[in-house]
């Protein structure tokens, strides 16, 4: 008995990399998978629904169930389609796992509009589209009387929790769905939704010249950058055994964290007046003083 038995869970670009890892580890805890790929390249070219159907036939082969998808996440129509596909076949739907995306990776100068519209596109909204019909279904079911137990879980990255050079499209992404992940977990907790987001380091085709390639791990080495190792973290908050909502975690290797977002900091006053432009700058130097130094941005010199 593992502990997501019984369970129904979406995975979203689940055809390689992240994706297919938690498709995997979560079948094999016992949930029956919807394995959602377009079968994109990094660069969201092409599609086709091969990879998707690949890890349905690995999950079957070890015997759990899954069936494949190959819905566009960010298309209003499509994901809605995708939500109804877990519902018809199995008869609900407990989790969300929400991972699909690509990259499109230039400096902000040299950026096009439609660079950035196809990355926001399809990380954003489509950790968006799929989660409101998700919502939906579990909003109608508490307001009928049933106890839900619902999970979501979201995929942030370190760049959208620290900035990374040449990837600001995907940073700002990123970093909504951390946002998004806070306010989900705000609205729809009445509804027995918890919501939680990842910032996973591993090596994905994401990743691609970063890390170094699987063929370099030696014989019995710890794959300190395999994708195996973030989905047990996945896993568990998809089950409900998972008893937090609202946070973000980091995962790789063997460890994770959690992380902290926006806070308030130290607050200086001028006291009951307004301030003078002229000591503005005093103040702003003397809250930054009192506060700790932000995360270094990757890539930045």
């Amino acid at each position: 008995m593992g502990i997501c038995e019984g369970q129904v869970v979406i995975v979203t670009g689940a055809g390689r990399g992240l994706g297919r890892s938690h498709a995997i580890e979560l079948a094999r805890q016992g949930a029956r998978v919807v394995v959602n790929d377009l079968g994109v390249e990094r660069d969201g070219s092409q599609g086709g629904e091969g990879p998707a159907q690949e890890v349905v036939n690995e999950i079957k082969n070890f015997g759990g169930d899954a069936v494949a998808n190959s819905a566009d996440v960010a298309d209003w129509t499509e994901s809605q389609q995708m939500i109804s596909q877990a519902i018809d076949t199995w008869g609900r739907l407990d989790g969300l796992v929400c991972n699909a995306g690509f990259l499109r990776d230039r400096m902000l100068a040299s950026m096009s509009e439609q660079e950035w519209d196809s990355v926001i596109r399809v990380h954003l909204k489509g950790h968006f589209a799929p989660a409101r019909h998700a919502i939906e279904h579990w909003r109608n079911l508490a307001k009928s009387g049933e106890e839900v137990t619902a999970r979501i879980v979201n995929t942030s990255s370190g760049a959208g929790l620290m900035g990374s050079v040449g990837q600001g499209n995907y940073a700002a992404a990123k970093a909504a769905i951390a946002l998004l992940t806070i306010q989900q977990a705000s609205e729809w907790g009445r509804y027995g939704v918890k919501v939680n987001a990842i910032a996973p380091d591993a090596r994905t085709r994401m990743t691609e010249g970063i890390f170094y390639s699987s063929d370099d791990v030696k014989a019995g080495e710890f794959d300190e950058k395999s994708p195996d190792n973030v989905s047990p973290l996945v896993t568990w908050l998809i089950s409900p055994e998972c008893d937090v909502t609202g946070r973000t975690f980091e995962a790789t290797g063997g460890q994770l964290n959690v992380c902290d977002g926006w806070q308030h900091g130290p607050v200086v006053t001028v006291g009951d007046r307004k301030m003078d432009a002229t000591e503005v700058g005093d103040l702003v130097h003397e809250t930054i003083e009192k506060a700790p130094d932000p995360a270094d941005v990757y890539g930045a010199s």
